[in-house]
């Protein structure tokens, strides 16, 4: 059988020339992003000792819409030979011999600046001591520059580098030889794979995920964005146009932006596949939009237009900004209203598949709908339901949809599944038990957070309330609102407690404000609670110990005992919020 394939040796400087011109494109099988800069130093490293860096696979093809540039510029011609694999590389030895600006992965253009220390053959990316280091070569693009003279540049730098050191003869024939290695990187040899202009496009793309499973470590998402570049390249776009949008406030129009959780495309892109095929398994959706049909294993073109369809739609409905800021409301309504209290974005993302199959499929009304998420996000987190296996976790509670069939049997199965994890048990030995860590991203410690947020409580001594010191986008030197030892760590270590897991227990923390915090320092409860206490009225130092889950008289208590009981009582207060919602 005749091979899809030749192979064709290459120069650097000719891949170089060819992107400049043009006639080697990027498809939109890939995105135009770089790697981050210690790995395009890497690269240059294995270039410059004569060490492989791979092959690279392009596509011959003239005829083709929908082709990227690599780099920012206008091309003089049409892409001849698009990049299938080898993009991130290519592109970064690009950007750096050209000096040309790259889009990064956050949507900003960049220049990539790699230095070169001649005397030790050393490559890096310049930090503050190496821009100050006269050893190094600060920008080797300028190396390669069209009107540049490589004598004069080794000689410009050995002349700097004689201000600060004297240089032998062996050394300076060192550093003329080196830059010369250096200059001569264009003539490294490359073999690539070009893909015959017979195939077609999902051939290619076929071909690129068959590459890549072999190698690089790619999840199945990135298998579905491949896929959408190909057959609905516009979904790709307006899921990444959607994530760059969710980075920064606009002050004209709606946006995506928030507080709570920066998407990515393939994180917005499983909400849109989870509403559109009530799947949560990427691997299965990769199949259903190729157009397999599942239990017989065949392929049809007629049934993969079908499943784009599909999923037009759906991911149109998961990226309205209506829907998303709806969401997120009932997240925050959750008590979790920033960033710093979510401990896994799945368990965002796989809410906001069930948000969106109540509101479109089930019509449930929004203020409910807002209720029952709100429910069921403290549950997921409390409980890390998607940390562990989330795809496995999510299959079996969508498993639980497929003989729903109104707004009111939505609502039962939710409310059942939560009523399920979240028993006396789980409020009496399991939080009590998950309490018992030291780690600062406890599920279980934001969920106390969120709480205190739904309880409207006040910071501990405080008159000021922990969703104000806590406010979304509030930055100061200090923070508002500090974790506070209740027994301070030096007075615990004097006293025998000496492990870090013991004196940083959940329990033993509590939330003040950053100036008490300082002035409370080492000293024992007994001897700093009188101080802090006669701020307040009877009544408000009850509401105030109820919400920090405070003993009675536990400035007296064992250490221990204080623990075992404050962990309890934290409990109590979670319960008891999400007894509100």
């Amino acid at each position: 059988m005749a091979t899809l394939f030749k192979d064709v040796k290459y120069n650097l400087q000719g891949l170089i020339n060819n992107i400049d011109m043009g006639t080697i494109g990027l498809p939109d099988i890939q995105r135009p992003f770089v790697w981050p800069d210690t790995k395009v130093r890497q690269l240059f490293d294995s270039l410059y000792k004569g060490y492989p860096v791979g092959y690279l696979l392009f596509w011959e093809n003239a005829n083709i819409n929908g082709i990227k540039s690599i780099g920012t510029e206008k091309k003089q011609r049409a892409a001849q030979l698009l990049i299938v694999d080898g993009q991130q590389r290519l592109t970064s030895l690009y950007a750096v011999i050209k000096g040309q600006e790259v889009i990064r992965e956050n949507y900003t253009k960049t220049k990539i600046v790699i230095a070169f220390n001649p005397l030790e053959e050393k490559f890096e990316v310049p930090d503050a001591a190496i821009r100050r280091d006269p050893r190094y070569f600060q920008n080797i693009s300028e190396v390669w520059k069209a009107d540049a003279d490589i004598f004069e540049i080794t000689d410009e730098y050995i002349e700097n580098l004689r201000k600060s050191r004297e240089l032998s003869a062996d050394e300076v024939r060192t550093i003329r030889r080196n830059f010369n290695n250096l200059k001569n990187l264009e003539t490294y040899p490359f073999s690539v794979l070009e893909l015959s202009q017979e195939i077609d496009e999902e051939q290619v793309a076929d071909v690129f995920v068959r590459i890549n499973s072999q190698g690089k470590t790619l999840n199945q998402a990135d298998f579905i964005l491949t896929l959408m570049s190909v057959f609905w390249d516009e979904g790709r776009t307006n899921l990444e146009e959607f994530c760059r949008a969710a980075r920064l406030p606009s002050t004209t129009n709606g946006t995506p932006f928030n507080y709570i959780i920066v998407p990515k495309p393939d994180q917005m892109l499983r909400a849109a596949v989870g509403l559109a095929f009530r799947r949560a398994r990427l691997q299965y959706i990769y199949s259903i939009l190729r157009g397999k049909d599942l239990e017989t294993g065949l392929f049809s073109e007629e049934r993969r237009d079908q499943q784009f369809e599909r999923l037009k739609v759906s991911q149109a409905q998961a990226l309205d900004i209506t829907n998303w800021h709806e969401f997120l409301k009932a997240i925050k309504q959750a008590g979790y209203s920033n960033e710093s209290f979510i401990s896994s974005n799945n368990n965002i993302l796989y809410s906001y598949v069930f948000f969106l199959i109540g509101r479109i499929d089930y019509k449930v009304d929004l203020y409910l709908l807002k209720k029952l998420i709100a429910r069921w996000f403290f549950m997921c987190s409390i409980t890390g339901r998607y940390t562990g296996s989330p795809e496995t976790a999510m299959e079996m509670d969508l498993a639980k949809l497929r003989s729903v069939n109104s707004a009111e049997e939505f609502l039962h199965t939710i409310n059942e599944i939560i009523d399920s994890q979240l028993t006396k048990d789980f409020w009496e030995v399991t939080l009590p038990m998950d309490l018992a860590t030291s780690s600062f991203r406890s599920p279980s410690l934001f969920a106390y957070y969120a709480s205190l947020n739904i309880h409207d409580a006040y910071g501990l001594f405080s008159k000021l309330k922990v969703n104000e010191l806590l406010q979304s986008g509030l930055r100061a030197n200090k923070s508002a609102l500090e974790r506070h030892h209740l027994f301070p760590k030096a007075w615990l270590m004097r006293n025998g407690i000496t492990e870090q897991r013991d004196y940083n227990q959940i329990a033993n923390f509590a939330l003040v404000e950053w100036s008490d915090n300082i002035a409370i320092s080492d000293k024992e409860p007994k001897v700093y609670l009188p101080f802090y206490e006669e701020r307040f009225v009877a009544s408000d130092l009850e509401r105030m110990k109820y919400w920090h889950a405070l003993p009675e008289n536990w400035q007296e208590m064992e250490y221990r005992e204080f623990l075992a009981e404050r962990r309890k009582r934290i409990a109590n207060v979670v319960e008891d919020a999400f007894g509100k919602l």
